[in-house]
């Protein structure tokens, strides 16, 4: 009967699979689902590693790792993702809030008025709202997705740092479903893949993450032509958009703004240098 292993054996002997089978965060990897799984902190991991791992935790480990080893990310094992400062439950209708986006949240945080209405369009786990909620005690908003689920999600989200009761949650599409009111700033972090680039994106995003939040039509552009064309009718006066936007998309969604009439359209590059966000609003 072979002697069961510590947790430091147990946690490395898996890095060292997720590393020969190419996994270039292995490591990393290895120590959060080996957390996750054996129920332990990163603190705890580390002094306790010398103790032997009990067969329940070992096999819950094993389950985890099994996982990853298809290719599912690490985020969505755990069921969550920390973006913004704070941690963010996810389900199978939403996507894992990204470091990109916070991009997104910080202009709008700029651009806010002490005591604003936000709409987000496609909120998700309802990151952007919850984040600028969270970051700005007097604002109020409402967050909007086709999914029901990812309401859910959003829901569960908003509760747990304790803005529920400054956001609305609607289901349905785009504008369809929000409230006649009219809102200081709208952000949406939409689909934007062209249809027929999904099944080429990384098998991570391609075989785990939405459909739904991903494509984005034919050329990737179908949501952006809805914002545009319709945002004037629920911004007040000198209201902002703020759209995250694939790296190449920057003039051609700033074109649908400037052809909706917005006289003051500006693209912001994220930290690698790539464009990011497209702002628009009236002069």
């Amino acid at each position: 009967m072979s002697q069961a292993p510590t947790i430091g054996a147990l946690w490395r002997g898996w890095r060292d699979v997720l590393s020969r089978l190419g996994f270039t965060t292995a490591a990393l990897d290895a120590k959060l689902l080996a957390q996750h799984g054996l129920g332990l902190n990163a603190l705890e991991l580390a002094t306790r590693e010398n103790d032997v791992a009990d067969e329940a935790s070992a096999a819950q480990l094993a389950t985890l790792m099994q996982r990853r080893m298809t290719g599912e990310s690490v985020a969505r094992i755990i069921g969550e993702r920390e973006f913004y400062g704070l941690a963010f439950g996810l389900n199978a209708a939403t996507l894992e809030p990204r470091p990109d986006t916070e991009l997104l949240v910080d202009l709008a945080l700029g651009a806010m008025p002490a005591e604003g209405r936000v709409l987000d369009l496609g909120t998700g786990t309802g990151c952007i709202p919850i984040a600028m909620l969270a970051n700005m005690a007097g604002i109020s908003g409402v967050a909007v997705d086709l999914s029901a689920l990812a309401l859910q999600a959003a829901q569960a989200n908003a509760a747990r740092h304790d803005v529920a009761g400054r956001l609305s949650l609607h289901a349905g599409s785009w504008f369809e479903p929000v409230p006649a009111q009219r809102f200081d700033l709208i952000v949406s972090n939409p689909p934007y893949i062209a249809t027929d680039v999904v099944e080429t994106l990384a098998g991570e995003v391609r075989d785990f993450d939405p459909r739904l939040a991903l494509d984005g039509g034919p050329d990737g552009l179908a949501p952006y032509r809805i914002i545009a064309r319709q945002a004037d009718g629920w911004l007040v006066e000198k209201g902002h958009v703020l759209v995250e936007i694939g790296h190449d998309q920057g003039a051609s969604v700033s074109a649908l703004f400037l052809e909706a009439g917005f006289e003051n359209v500006s693209v912001h590059k994220d930290l690698a240098g790539l464009d990011r966000v497209v702002w628009a609003h009236h002069l």
